[in-house]
């Protein structure tokens, strides 16, 4: 038989004490006489009872936490920010909790508010939309410590950290006309998302600079997975009059983009040029390398994590907002026309 865990109950009847009072007394906290303090230890020893730490923690908020929730810890960008995120603050002494949203709104809300119920000292989160932010409105105006990373939540007065979307993709696109391309696909996900919404902005400007009009049946939505890319690839791709080039928004895309053209039996970039957004490993191991539009990500977690730490540690100063320029990396998955 296993032994019965001795509860807080436990303790506050045997020392003939009210619950809240035994609470007070073995937490340290509000006003407990001497000789009621001394019954409630003498009884908790007596007893056996340890208490659960972590739990008083938390609702002491003594526990130095600090949320992180990012669109999807899967994709290569987001996971190297969480570990700079953790590193940095364990040199600070803080905890990081990351809960990914999955791109899925009411997850978010529902991640948002189970993080603030364990009293996180501070937020960075990458916002799944950037229209629909009321969730975020009730942090903003307590003063709660709230970083945007990666995107831009509408009407919301926090710190932010972002790169310039456009110019990356229209850099991405004038290279691509340059090497006589006008047939080029776009391959995106939700238009909700900050960044998709940004990086398709580019890619039209890039055409409208060039007065070419851009055939909108060559843009396409999908999950940013491999397998759903693949799928969009597929489709992108068995129309009669197929794309010559195709421009992804991330580095998951870009590898599904790669599977889905090996399974049709297109070569690149012999058949298809090829440029992505967000640098990944596997863009310098396979041949021929990949051309993307590199961001600066070593740069964006450590940034966070200082910006977060000066604001938990009492900065009131007004909203900052970065954004960092990105670099087109020139490798062997373009040729020209």
């Amino acid at each position: 038989m296993t032994r019965k865990t001795v509860t807080l109950k436990d303790v506050a009847a045997a020392a003939n004490v009210s619950r809240a009072t035994a609470a007070r007394a073995l937490n340290r906290y509000g006003y407990v006489g001497d000789e009621t303090a001394l019954r409630v230890f003498e009884a908790a020893d007596r007893l056996g009872y340890r208490g659960n730490r972590v739990a008083q923690a938390l609702r002491r908020g003594d526990l130095p936490l600090v949320g992180f929730i990012p669109g999807d810890i899967q994709n290569p960008f987001f996971a190297r920010i969480a570990h700079d995120l953790d590193v940095h603050l364990r040199r600070h002494r803080h905890n990081l909790l990351i809960a990914s949203s999955e791109e899925d709104i009411e997850q978010e809300k529902e991640l948002l508010n189970s993080l603030r119920a364990l009293s996180v000292r501070g937020m960075i989160v990458a916002p799944t939309s950037a229209a629909e932010t009321k969730h975020f409105e009730s942090m903003s105006r307590e003063g709660a410590p709230l970083i945007m990373i990666d995107r831009y939540a509408e009407g919301i007065a926090c710190d932010s950290i972002l790169v310039d979307n456009e110019g990356g993709a229209r850099e991405a696109i004038d290279y691509l006309i340059s090497n006589g391309h006008r047939r080029i696909a776009f391959l995106g996900d939700e238009a909700r998302i900050f960044t998709a919404q940004e990086r398709l902005s580019g890619y039209r400007q890039s055409f409208a600079a060039h007065g070419i009009e851009a055939d909108e049946r060559l843009i396409a939505v999908s999950r940013s997975t491999i397998k759903h890319s693949v799928d969009a690839t597929i489709r992108l791709f068995s129309r009669e009059r197929k794309p010559t080039a195709i421009f992804t928004v991330d580095s998951l895309m870009t590898q599904g983009v790669l599977v889905g053209l090996r399974a049709m039996g297109l070569s690149v970039p012999r058949d298809v040029s090829l440029i992505g957004f967000d640098d990944f490993d596997l863009a310098t191991f396979i041949d021929p390398q990949i051309t993307v539009v590199a961001q600066p990500i070593s740069k964006i977690g450590p940034l966070a994590a200082e910006i977060l730490l000066k604001r938990i540690d009492g900065d009131k100063s007004e909203p900052q907002h970065h954004k960092f320029a990105t670099r087109l990396i020139i490798r062997g998955s373009v040729a020209p026309v």
